[in-house]
Formats: structure tokens, C-alpha cells, sequence
């Protein structure tokens, strides 16, 4: 697969999600800062939560966008035969019959793309499943603990 494009299109949805993202913390702000968000009382909260809201929202901008400034670091290096799972790789696990996919990002772990219609699941190295596969390399099996059950899987393939 083309890793190239699998990390253009996570940055091309990351930039997607920070656009919605600056748009809900500008409502936000604008909804805390009006006059009609005054407090009338000492139980009238509007103004506050909108705030709270907006900083909230500015914040996961703030991670969106040193996502995208790693991922735009981040380089498409192929991984040779034998060599450990790290960050950059594209994971091809087998378990239960079934074939997934994932990429070892260095953030924006939960982000999914499409691509070569598969896919893709980025998980970061500190997520319980990129915990238990960095380090490990092609041909390895492992017991997987996925939500609470043990699974046995194979790593099909490490690019």
C-alpha cells in the first residue's frame, strides 16, 4: 500500500475535523461573550458553560493541529523484513479469520480513512493495541487483550 497516500488523506481528514472544530469554538465564543449570555442572576450559567464549551473546543483544535504538523513531518519509509513495529508502520493483523489494518501514528489515534477500499485505523504507540504490537514484527503471534477478551492474532504484514 501506498503510505504516502494513507498519510495524506489522515492529514487531509484532520484538517477536515479542525475546521469543524474552529467554527463550533468561534460559536462558542461568540454565544459567551453576547450580551444576551449575561448573567441575570446568581443561577444564570449560559455565559459561563459557552465559555467552558469554547475552551474546550479551541483546545482539541490546538491537538488537531500539532497532529497535522506531525503528520506532515512524518515519513513514508518502507519497513524492512524483520524489523519492529514503530511509529510510520502500516499494520496488517490476521485474527479470527479476518484481516485489519492500522497505522502507528504519532497522534490522532481513532481516525479512519479509506483507502484501496480498506480500512485503516490509526492507533498511536500508548493505545492499549499499539502498546501490545510495537516491538513486535512480521510473522509474530500474539494474544491480544481486546475489550476485556483474549484473541489470538497474527501480524500478516508490516510496511
Amino acid at each position: 500500500m501506498n503510505k504516502r497516500a494513507i498519510i495524506k488523506k489522515v492529514i487531509a481528514k484532520l484538517a477536515d475535523e479542525l475546521e469543524v472544530y474552529f467554527r463550533a469554538a468561534l460559536a462558542s465564543r461568540t454565544e459567551a461573550t453576547h450580551e444576551s449570555s449575561k448573567a441575570e442572576n446568581k443561577y444564570d450559567t449560559r455565559g459561563l458553560e459557552a465559555s467552558y464549551l469554547a475552551r474546550g473546543q479551541s483546545k482539541q483544535a490546538a491537538e488537531l493541529e500539532a497532529a497535522i504538523v506531525d503528520f506532515t513531518k512524518l515519513t513514508a519509509r518502507p519497513f524492512a523484513d524483520g524489523e519492529a513495529i514503530g511509529i510510520g508502520a502500516l499494520v496488517e493483523l490476521e485474527a479470527g479469520g479476518e484481516q485489519s489494518f492500522y497505522f502507528i501514528g504519532p497522534r490522532a489515534g481513532g481516525t479512519e480513512v479509506l483507502h484501496d477500499k480498506k480500512e485503516i485505523l490509526v492507533i498511536t504507540p500508548q493505545s492499549p493495541l499499539g502498546e501490545q504490537l510495537t516491538g513486535k514484527k512480521q510473522g509474530d503471534e500474539l494474544q491480544l487483550n481486546l475489550g476485556g477478551a483474549k484473541q489470538t492474532a497474527k501480524i500478516a504484514k508490516v510496511e
